[in-house]
């Protein structure tokens, strides 16, 4: 778990900010259930699908490799608030 939280803090946090239209990323952990959630957030929605496009997405997920114990999901959503 503590390995996982590195690699995203050294690595996909410093690949994110370099992506353009890239606003803010977060990391959401349950130890307890072993369990982490990404939130990145992007100023439109053409940035998040050419970043999608240009391999950055798969290349942040093949980071975490043998930490995996199934396939990642991914659901993507709207900001309707903001504060």
């Amino acid at each position: 778990f503590q390995e996982a939280i590195q690699i995203f803090q050294e690595s996909v946090v410093p690949a994110a900010k370099s992506q353009k239209g890239f606003q803010n990323i977060y990391l959401l952990t349950d130890p307890h259930a072993d369990k982490m959630t990404s939130v990145t957030i992007w100023a439109s929605e053409d940035d998040l699908q050419a970043n999608e496009a240009s391999g950055y997405y798969q290349e942040q997920i093949a980071k975490f490799g043998a930490l995996m114990s199934a396939p990642p999901s991914r659901d993507l959503y709207e900001v309707s608030v903001h504060g």
